[in-house]
């Protein structure tokens, strides 16, 4: 019989804290408990740490599950991760965009916050008007003055009605802030709270986007690294939570002084037999790898480590990543991994979908790209919780962390769609349980 089982104690305080799901939010609420002296077991029951951040290896290529970043500005990942040991490979601040309307053509935008020289680039970019840049500084510095929450605080609108409120033109949101950011939120019509864009629009400017080079899981594989052996059960799933008592599907009872749902709001509720607070929806997203040679690229964009945007959203091909020129460490010598997002096609049959993006990505690359050898495709029906106006200003809506004495919650479905917020919960709850604020 396992240490942690429900009659191997004779108190409930003796007891480890049960952590059910080893995604960011599980695995950041166990580290903080170790930090404060109290012990706890993370059940998961998939076949590996991570949750939504899971990294494939497919002949030699690091493969995402699903196009991720890490924003390096992320209060709660700069408090927490050890960014020297992950290797962080950094994408340039910016976007070189594919504009088809009236011909094709390429067009940059620069941070020149973070490349100074780019300025004059800038401002000469066809992107948007003169105007829109100067309200890209206004934006700036208002993100920059709100402590992040007061951020959240703010009445919420859509992030369309807020960008057209500020004074941006049409030109701009068609052709930056639609694509860029409907890439971020996984949804096109821009219907995500303003709290959340002007959040995200602060830590894209502040800092850096990057990925690991071993891959996105490498941040996950860090938090789980820094507990000790055993802490961490995986292919464990959990049939039902009564009280602070778990019951696994293998027949198992433990017992632990708390319980933490790491978890998403379905899987709560399923778990603990509570009736879901709302309907849970969910902006989903697709994303294919493709594995080039260096004869197969031979129009490859000039511009380096920039993410290539696609501002004809009707198109299947809406964000592209030539993770390689990025991170080196993502595929085998001498070749390129390129990742293509798509939106609203996950009905789509694969097959159909990757000939779709050849045929797309030919007009920008040209017929070489028929060449290019699918590798994966994978279809994130539920990649992040939906975060629109009355979500995000509707506290009826929005779950406390602690649901009665010995049972809470964490995870990002819980405050705001992003690894910091996941992050941000699992210390909280930590916090609550140990009564030492970090």
């Amino acid at each position: 019989m396992s240490p942690d089982s429900s009659s191997s104690s004779n108190g409930i305080t003796d007891k480890p804290v049960l952590i059910i799901g080893a995604g960011m939010a599980g695995l950041t609420c166990a580290v903080y408990l170790k930090q404060a002296g109290i012990d706890a077991r993370v059940l998961e029951a998939a076949d590996g740490v991570g949750g939504r951040v899971r990294t494939d290896t497919v002949d030699g290529f690091r493969l995402d599950r699903g196009f991720q970043i890490l924003l390096t500005a992320y209060p709660e990942a700069r408090r927490l991760l050890n960014y020297s040991a992950l290797n962080l490979q950094y994408f340039r601040s910016g976007a070189l965009i594919h504009h088809q309307t009236p011909t094709p053509e390429w067009m940059t935008l620069l941070n020149p916050f973070q490349e100074p020289l780019s300025v004059f680039k800038t401002l000469a970019s066809p992107v948007g008007t003169l105007a829109d840049k100067l309200h890209i500084v206004e934006l700036l510095r208002r993100t920059q003055e709100l402590p992040i929450d007061e951020l959240f605080r703010q009445t919420p609108v859509s992030t369309l009605d807020f960008l057209l409120g500020m004074g941006f033109s049409g030109q701009m949101i068609e052709r930056f802030f639609r694509p860029f950011f409907g890439g971020v939120f996984l949804e096109d019509m821009l219907t995500t709270s303003s709290n959340f864009f002007e959040f995200c629009f602060r830590m894209f400017f502040i800092g850096g986007a990057a990925v690991p080079a071993n891959g996105m899981e490498a941040i996950p594989n860090q938090l789980a690294g820094w507990l000790a052996p055993g802490q961490i059960r995986l292919q464990t799933p959990v049939k039902r939570i009564d009280g602070n008592t778990v019951y696994l599907n293998s027949g198992e009872t433990l017992t632990g002084r708390a319980v933490v749902l790491a978890v998403d709001a379905a899987q709560a509720a399923q778990l603990t037999g509570r009736p879901l607070p709302t309907e849970q929806e969910f902006n989903h997203t697709t994303c294919t790898y493709f594995a080039v040679r260096p004869d197969q690229f031979k129009n490859r964009p000039t511009e380096e480590k920039l993410l290539l945007l696609n501002t004809h959203r009707s198109s299947a091909v809406h964000n592209v990543a030539i993770l390689t020129d990025v991170a080196p460490t993502y595929a085998p010598a001498g070749q390129t991994l390129v990742s293509v997002s798509t939106q609203s096609l996950v009905l789509l049959d694969e097959a159909a979908l990757t000939a779709k993006i050849r045929t797309e990505l030919s007009n920008w690359f040209g017929e070489d790209v028929q060449q290019w050898r699918h590798l994966r495709t994978y279809h994130l029906p539920h990649a992040l919780p939906a975060y629109n106006p009355e979500q995000a200003g509707n506290d009826a809506i929005r779950q406390p962390l602690k649901l009665s004495d010995s049972l809470y919650q964490c995870g990002d479905q819980t405050a705001y769609p992003s690894l910091n917020a996941a992050m941000q919960t699992g210390r909280q709850v930590a916090e609550m349980i140990s009564g030492v604020v970090n």
